[in-house]
């Protein structure tokens, strides 16, 4: 095996049991999340996906089983900040701001997803977690089975949706 690219992507690993096709989340639990895109391209359409935003939160704090999971990422001046905010019954449990150097917007986008779903999975009670967040590119690749550079991350939230798919 050529291993020149392990050297420029330290985290890439193919036989990773997270991407074999009898362990993979998307292939167990296909019906455990979804995917919902925003064309927001004028107006009328983005005053219906802010209506359907705002009922997807009224719909989430109303049960006590549900987390919702708003995350961000931006880069200014070479330094990236992600934020999550993490609600049960429309309660704040947790607010984290994370400040990182010479890393992309997707990889923090992913770190923050990852924090959240971890953050997210510690209650018990918990059944059902809605992640809302303004990059599907970097949400599509947590079920991306490529091999890419934010593999490290990936594998790590997959392994923790798994966990908590088993368990509700």
């Amino acid at each position: 095996m050529d291993n020149r690219y392990n050297k420029v992507f330290p985290s890439f690993n193919p036989t990773n049991p997270e991407f074999s096709p009898s362990y993979r989340v998307i292939d167990i639990f296909p019906s455990c999340f979804s995917f919902h895109l925003s064309n927001i391209c004028n107006n009328q359409n983005l005053k219906a996906h802010i209506h359907q935003l705002d009922n997807l939160a009224f719909e989430s704090s109303s049960s006590l089983s549900n987390t919702l999971v708003i995350t961000n990422a931006s880069i200014k001046n070479n330094i990236t900040t992600s934020i999550s905010h993490i609600y049960v019954h429309n309660k704040p449990v947790t607010k984290t701001l994370h400040h990182a150097v010479n890393i992309m917007s997707t990889e923090a986008e992913l770190f923050a997803i990852r924090y959240s779903i971890n953050q997210a999975t510690l209650h018990s009670d918990i059944s059902k977690i809605i992640v809302i967040t303004d990059s599907i590119d970097a949400a599509r690749k947590i079920f991306d089975m490529i091999s890419h550079p934010f593999q490290k991350y990936t594998a790590a939230i997959l392994n923790e949706l798994r966990v908590f798919f088993y368990c509700h």
